[in-house]
């Protein structure tokens, strides 16, 4: 007979029998098998669980003898209870009968479970987690989503192993956006989900908040704006008075004024209309003293009648202008980027920057990339890159992208957490002519990254560099992201949802909102999984009070493979996701990976030469928008597939963009109310033929994937 086959008895010395009872059967839950008395001086009992033979407690004890106590804290019987629910009640059932959990001598069992210990000082771990037999070996621990190619240079697999899993439920298990994906572990809730706030009883609160219309100001420029908020919340804000008098015309209004902390100098001395957001007020940019450093403004406010007052804080930067290298801003009215090059040579001003193009792999491309490969690059129409090497690696290649013009992000992803390195990179970077972002975090929800990493990084990015915001990649549809958001300026979304299994994953486990990894956290593995993202973050943004949100940059997927994706998209897939992102405030696309196929490289091209250039970037960046409309379909109320949105700009036109994000024809009059529009001006993307009667764009069949981009003329 095999040991496996054996039973196993544990057995231990003990003084007193008796006292140890209540702590193994009343706590844990065992019964008395069997017990004897005086066997040569020793008397004895058996412990089993119920239903349970393959093993047994013996607890003896011998006269005359003293068998002493525990010799360490770390002497444990480890019970393993997979099951969340198993695990509660055992917990509960030694609380409840007067037996408290210890601090764990190990602290890898305070992490997974709770210490107990007996009279004799001995100690028993209750393990919310899977029996470590079954645990995969530690090479597995990491999930291969896109590690093959985006963890590039990832030989310290097992450093970043300790330096990640930090958070949420079981940091010592395999997870993914807080998750286990892998067989053997017990399904359970992994927190950090952002959920709305609890509303205030009683009236509308008002919630006041500015901010300046640019993230940055250069002393070059004379005036500067601010924008002020006050829109009507039952979450956030103070109430307002209740004043019934009709002799005042201020009754509805905020009387604000706006002051430097420093020195209580007034910038904007003004009112907005309870209830309004949006209120644009100039102020003199001459009365601020240019800094590296973020300077401090705070808004005072209040009725007519004085009470009770509104206090709001903000801050603004005004930078001398650079005398080499680039600068990037980010309109907060808008979302939108826009770049400045300084030339000793030439003036130079703002224009709207939408970056299109990829994350470009180094061993695969840039190691070996010439001139000419990166104007073929350039050639088929895309304006930015996401350079996955750093210029004290390529030089060369950095040379060749400034020489192109090619505006690029700098990758700092693998570093970010080194911030020597990060500031041995920011220093090198921070001059480069096209240089327009920093990368930072690469899903460090998905890596369950230390809160603190992203946001140390992004300080010590600002205090190096503040001409130049800061972005970071979430993967997680819905996973601590207050706490991962704080780092960044712009805020990039992976969703790869082409090609994949969404209930059922590679590691042979279901995929839901509490277990598992299907290559997109979350998704419906559909088009429409894009638009739902973003919106996603922007309500959660919306949780925590703030009125104004993020940039956001979309990454598509133009991949497959990785025991995850079974395709690439096709080129419709590509351009209904590229729009659909840009239909949902998106502005930016940064596609995964390069190189791709030629097909992809063509279709992502094309669809950048409409997109990046006038007048579509003037929509996308500087409009007003984007605004969703709603579509009407002949018999049917709605079709959740069909994603309209506009933008105006003050020139008195208006693009619409329509995306059928569905793979079957809509075989009925489809129409979209665009009120005031008078005529088609351009169709700038699509071969839907759409005509203009009564203000409503109409089309008797909307194809499968069709995506339209057009301009009309609206009545002045």
């Amino acid at each position: 007979m095999s040991l496996a086959s054996a039973h196993l008895r544990v057995a231990r010395p003990t003084n007193s029998i008796d006292a140890l009872l209540p702590f193994y059967c009343v706590g844990l839950g065992f019964e008395v098998a069997g017990r004897f008395v005086d066997h040569d001086g020793v008397d004895g009992i058996m412990l089993k669980i119920s239903g349970d033979s393959s093993y047994h407690l013996e607890f003896t004890q011998t006269r005359g003898h003293d068998a002493g106590r525990a010799p360490t804290k770390d002497n444990l019987l480890v019970f393993y209870l997979a099951d969340e629910t198993a695990y509660d009640k055992a917990v509960e059932r030694m609380q409840s009968n007067g037996f408290a959990a210890v601090k764990s001598f190990n602290p890898y069992w305070d992490r997974c479970g709770k210490t107990f210990e007996d009279a004799d000082g001995y100690r028993v771990v209750l393990a919310n987690m899977a029996s470590p037999v079954r645990v995969p070996s530690h090479r597995r621990l990491l999930p291969t989503k896109k590690v093959a190619m985006k963890r590039l240079g990832f030989f310290l697999g097992a450093a970043a192993l300790v330096s990640g899993q930090q958070t949420g439920n079981h940091p010592d298990w395999p997870r993914w956006c807080g998750k286990v994906y892998e067989p053997g572990y017990p399904n359970y809730d992994p927190g950090g989900q952002a959920v709305p706030p609890t509303p205030v009883p009683g009236p509308p609160l008002v919630h006041v908040q500015f901010q300046p219309r640019y993230s940055l100001y250069l002393s070059d420029e004379t005036e500067g704006e601010f924008i002020v908020d006050a829109p009507y919340s039952q979450f956030f804000g103070t109430a307002w008075p209740n004043i019934t008098s009709s002799s005042s015309g201020n009754n509805n209004k905020l009387i604000f004024s706006i002051h430097l902390v420093a020195d209580d100098t007034p910038l904007v001395q003004n009112s907005v209309t309870v209830n309004t957001t949006t209120n644009i007020f100039t102020f003199n940019l001459s009365l601020l003293t240019p800094s590296p450093s973020p300077i401090p403004v705070v808004l005072y406010g209040a009725p007519e009648g004085g009470h009770p007052t509104w206090t709001a804080t903000s801050t603004v930067y005004y930078l001398p202008p650079k005398a080499e290298g680039s600068v990037t801003r980010i309109d907060l009215l808008r979302g939108g980027l826009w770049f400045r090059q300084f030339s000793p040579s030439s003036p130079s001003k703002f224009t709207p920057l939408l970056p299109y193009g990829f994350y470009t792999s180094y061993d695969g491309f840039l190691r070996n990339a010439t001139r000419s490969s990166l104007a073929h690059y350039t050639s088929l129409g895309l304006n930015a890159m996401t350079p996955l090497t750093t210029v004290l690696e390529s030089p060369s290649s950095f040379a060749d992208m400034d020489s192109l013009s090619l505006r690029y992000m700098y990758d700092l992803r693998e570093r970010y957490k080194n911030l020597s390195s990060v500031t041995e990179h920011t220093l090198a970077a921070r001059s480069l002519p096209n240089l327009f972002a920093y990368w930072t975090a690469d899903e460090p929800d998905g890596w369950q990254d230390p809160f603190s990493a992203p946001l140390a990084a992004y300080e010590t990015i600002k205090s190096l560099d503040p001409y130049h915001p800061v972005a970071l990649v979430l993967n997680c549809q819905n996973y601590y992201f207050s706490e991962y958001e704080k780092g960044a300026d712009i805020l990039m979304a992976d969703v790869y949802p082409i090609g994949i299994n969404a209930t059922y994953s590679k590691w042979d486990t279901p995929c839901n909102v509490t277990y598992g990894d299907c290559g997109c956290d979350n998704c419906a593995g559909t088009l429409q999984d894009v638009p739902r993202r973003l919106d996603d973050l922007v309500k959660y943004e919306s949780y925590i009070g703030k009125t104004r949100q993020k940039t956001k940059i979309f990454n598509p997927q133009a991949f497959h493979g990785e025991g995850y994706w079974l395709r690439d998209p096709s080129p419709a897939e590509s351009w209904a996701m590229v729009v659909l992102a840009l239909n949902h405030a998106a502005k930016g696309i940064i596609s995964w990976v390069w190189p791709t196929s030629d097909i992809l490289a063509r279709a992502h091209g094309e669809l950048a030469r409409v997109v990046t250039n006038a007048p579509v970037v003037d929509f996308l960046v500087a409009g007003e928008g984007p605004d969703p409309i709603k579509v009407e379909i002949e018999g049917e109320d709605e079709i959740e597939v069909v994603d309209v949105a506009t933008w105006e700009r003050d020139d008195g036109t208006v693009l619409v963009s329509v995306v059928n994000g569905g793979y079957v024809d809509i075989r009925r009059r489809v129409e979209v109310a665009v009120p005031g529009a008078t005529v088609i001006r351009q169709t700038h993307w699509g071969n839907v033929s759409w005509t203009l009667e009564g203000e409503k764009l109409s089309v008797g069949v909307l194809p499968a994937l069709a995506v339209s981009m057009v301009v009309l003329d609206l009545k002045h």
